[in-house]
């Protein structure tokens, strides 16, 4: 089928065209889901400062984001090849998110710090078996001119149910704290703190039960796309360029350099003295800026293309990071994390757009598997030795930690940058060059 041009459209056309059917059906599975996990999630490092003894919890942050995260990146790279071949896309998408909705109630239960990280471990799991699948469910829901509208529209309301869920759980957390709620305590959490947070644990099991409601009646398959002529290795390398690994090698070495955002709740928490309130406020700051920049970084990547949106969310992290090592007041924290949410809506969105763009339909869950899987892996080096950065430069100077640890992290991130604007040309002129050998 030929492709449409490319000619402007009016925003409300591109709007209908892109944000419907499976598009808006996953966009409220991602609202609803976001929901119940952002409840607890900001108060994770938190949580944990009440289980490990003091001075170990950004180790226990670090190696829970690594290694929960690096497991789920390589069950993606199997996911969406098992998709691939099926030729279906939904059941692996509620497998996962089925999974982490019941584990995630589950934290509230734990004892110790190596509880929390088995409990994350699974959620994480859930994660892997359905980004892959999703990502090319919607990829395949929604043709090249729109797709990355629709890509940041899913993000945008992952972003909005990540508010709601802070804000829920503020709600909670004062019917049972009271002005507790807004006191510091230094970094080791309370004997009442810990117990109202098990209770909001408990609590989020609410919307992930919506969400897979929503998810399972709202949610049709993709139309089966035709399969390659030969199932062998070759058939899939055929389908997957050089662009698109040269790509995924630049986006690891991003990664490699992106820690975990806890670490700046950790920060909050241990370097400023933030309350229970405070951290909460702050990470819904965080995604109410991801949401503002998500739909303009959509937007003018598919008008652009996608290689300069990427490159100046890139420059912003680094910027955002070099800031952090040397922030020394509270609202050097509230402005740096209010700009980090450019970054998120410049990439997360366009990111899955480009590799939709560089690979055929039929190859897009594999695509999607490799993309995740190597971005993924690399979160255990980029978390685990975050921090072990954080802790060991702390006992040698206090105030060294962070400031070697989000360093290290700016100097990566520009790197990436600049290697994707010198070895990878523009992604405009290849924007919709997979769809063209394609069906849509």
């Amino acid at each position: 089928m030929s492709e449409p041009s490319d000619s402007p459209q009016p925003a409300a056309r591109s709007w209908r065209e892109a944000v419907r059917g499976n598009v808006l059906a996953m966009g409220l599975v991602s609202l609803l889901t976001d929901a119940g996990s952002e409840m607890v999630n900001p108060l994770l490092p938190i949580f944990i400062t009440g289980l490990v003894p003091v001075g170990w919890a950004a180790v226990y942050v670090g190696l829970m984001e690594g290694v929960a995260e690096t497991t789920a990146s390589l069950l993606k790279i199997f996911s969406g090849r098992i998709s691939d071949r099926l030729g279906k896309r939904k059941a692996l998408v509620v497998l996962g998110y089925g999974l982490s909705s019941l584990c995630r109630p589950l934290t509230g239960l734990a004892g110790a710090g190596w509880h929390v990280l088995g409990l994350k471990f699974a959620d994480r799991i859930g994660k892997g078996i359905r980004t892959s699948p999703r990502d090319a469910l919607i990829g395949d829901s929604v043709g090249p001119r729109h797709r990355g509208l629709a890509f940041s529209f899913h993000r945008i309301m992952d972003h909005i149910g990540a508010i709601i869920g802070p804000v829920v759980a503020v709600a909670i957390l004062y019917a049972m704290l009271g002005s507790v709620l807004w006191r510091g305590h230094g970094e080791q959490a309370t004997g009442d703190e810990m117990h109202a947070m098990r209770w909001l644990f408990a609590v989020s099991l609410i919307p992930g039960i919506l969400a897979m409601a929503a998810l399972v009646l709202k949610v049709r398959e993709t139309a089966p796309r035709a399969a390659p002529s030969s199932p062998g290795a070759d058939s899939r390398r055929a389908g997957l360029p050089g662009r698109f690994y040269a790509f995924v090698a630049i986006a690891t070495l991003f990664a490699l350099g992106n820690s975990s955002d806890y670490f700046l709740l950790y920060y909050a928490r241990a370097s400023f003295g933030f309350s229970i309130l405070e951290v909460m406020a702050l990470w819904m700051v965080l995604h109410f800026s991801k949401v503002v920049f998500s739909i303009p970084g959509g937007v003018v990547s598919d008008r652009i293309g996608r290689r300069p949106v990427i490159v100046a969310g890139w420059l912003v992290y680094a910027a955002v990071y070099l800031g952090l090592s040397r922030a020394d007041t509270a609202w050097h924290l509230w402005a740096l994390v209010a700009a980090y949410g450019f970054y998120y809506g410049m990439t997360e969105g366009v990111e899955k757009a480009l590799v939709a763009d560089f690979v055929p339909s039929r190859f897009r869950g594999t695509a999607y598997g490799i993309y995740h899987g190597a971005v993924g892996i690399a979160a255990l080096p980029a978390s685990l030795v975050f921090g072990l950065l954080w802790k060991y430069c702390e006992q040698m100077q206090p105030g060294l930690g962070p400031m070697v640890a989000f360093s290290v992290g700016a100097a990566l991130a520009g790197l990436a940058a600049v290697l994707l604007t010198i070895l990878l040309g523009t992604a405009r002129g290849t924007r919709h060059a997979a769809d063209a050998t394609s069906t849509v």
